[in-house]
């Protein structure tokens, strides 16, 4: 008998610096597309200019931005129905990331256009709220904003003061929001107010009378990213615009959720860039006759880096997968918010000490980067408040109160 031999085992690909594990390989071609189209866009219409307005602390365009996000189907995405693309929690995700890889203030846009606003309508509003708003805010003809924290209510919703009271079949909504992105170019406004029956939502158009949003200047972070203040002086609304689905903290907080999630994709974008940065600067910046990446200290940064990176990919891909397949739980976005933004920070940090002085000039993303990723560290959840829910899930003692 002729002995047969075993056919030898297939050879690895070759390392790629831009997908050191493989990543790639757990997408499908679909993903790849989405992520594609997304990173296309974000190149042709945002890095040209993004530095000029992060400087100038404006998004002079973002009218024109919200319909062409809209075009190619970015807005409310993994929503269905209404002009909704439909899509997977992970092709949602890759959006993110592409769009924060640009700015944390596009991203931004996005996430309270589709996660907060849109969802909100989309999760708990009628059928009539969502057939006159979803499908313009889908298209990107419509913005959209969502108001929840107040002057001196952030971490603790449970405690807002802005009320809404009964007159006759009305409603009359008085109080304050505040941080609210998109607010100033709304055309509605998703509004969580107290109740003689709990808190519920408003679904407000920005035109009615006693509504104003002023514009909050003077940021250091988010600064391509229009912020508001939203005053409710006795807006009158009639019955049907309180969202029927929903009454108590489940509503916001199952918002915020869904905009956690992004963020845990939209996190590593950032940092992302930031890396790449520090890569390319380390390969071409001399010292002492050579260039600074071939200094050990500088390849072990750039390790270090490069490890948190793709972990916190590895990590937003793994809860991806489980919000598609109806297993995520919101202490699971926890573990991802929490790590993933404050890993993004540090990134932009070490990169920003590989680039030296130069780390600090808006000709390089790093600085940029860092700043905003500081505002994306508070909203959605600060880092103490998802310590505590995951203190608490581990735990099951409550140190919230």
């Amino acid at each position: 008998m002729s002995a047969t031999r075993p056919s030898d085992p297939p050879r690895p690909p070759a390392f790629d610096p831009h997908d050191p594990l493989g990543v790639d390989d757990l997408l499908d071609p679909d993903d790849l597309a989405i992520r594609d189209t997304v990173r296309t866009w974000a190149a042709d219409r945002v890095l040209p200019h993004i530095a000029d307005w992060y400087e100038r602390g404006e998004l002079p365009e973002i009218r024109e931005l919200a319909r062409e996000l809209g075009a190619i189907g970015a807005l409310g995405m993994s929503l269905t129905g209404y002009g909704c693309a439909g899509a997977s929690a992970v092709q949602y995700g890759l959006a993110c990331l592409e769009l924060e890889a640009a700015d944390s203030g596009i991203r931004s846009l996005v996430s309270v256009q589709g996660s907060l606003a849109m969802y909100a309508i989309h999760r708990f509003g009628s059928e009539e709220q969502k057939q006159r708003w979803l499908p313009g805010m889908a298209a990107g003809e419509l913005i959209g904003c969502f108001g929840l924290t107040e002057p001196d209510i952030g971490s603790d919703p449970a405690s807002m003061r802005t009320y809404a009271k009964r007159d006759g079949t009305d409603w009359v909504l008085t109080g304050r929001k505040m941080w609210i992105t998109n607010g100033s170019v709304a055309s509605v406004a998703v509004v969580w107010a107290q109740t003689d029956d709990g808190i519920r939502g408003f679904v407000v158009p920005t035109d009615a009378p006693g509504f104003s949003a002023p514009e909050i200047k003077h940021k250091w972070s988010l600064r391509a990213s229009v912020t508001s203040e939203l005053v409710l002086d006795e807006v009158r609304l009639p019955a049907d615009a309180v969202l029927p689905e929903v009454t108590g903290l489940r509503g916001p907080l199952g918002c915020l959720s869904h905009a956690r999630y992004g963020i845990v994709w939209g996190s590593m974008g950032a940092a992302r860039s930031s890396f790449e940065a520090a890569v390319e600067y380390s390969k071409t910046r001399e010292q002492f006759g050579r260039p600074i990446g071939g200094f050990q200290l500088t390849q072990a940064k750039l390790a270090d880096m490069a490890l948190e990176l793709h972990k916190g990919i590895l990590l937003a891909h793994h809860l991806g997968r489980r919000m598609d397949a109806g297993r995520l739980r919101p202490e699971q976005i926890s573990f991802g918010k929490l790590n993933n933004v404050r890993e993004a920070i540090e990134i932009c940090r070490t990169s920003r000490t590989i680039l030296g002085a130069n780390g600090i000039s808006l000709e390089y993303p790093v600085m940029r980067h860092a700043t905003n990723l500081e505002s994306v560290l508070t909203y959605e959840g600060t880092v103490e408040m998802h310590q505590l829910v995951l203190g608490k899930a581990l735990t099951g003692l409550d140190a919230f109160r």
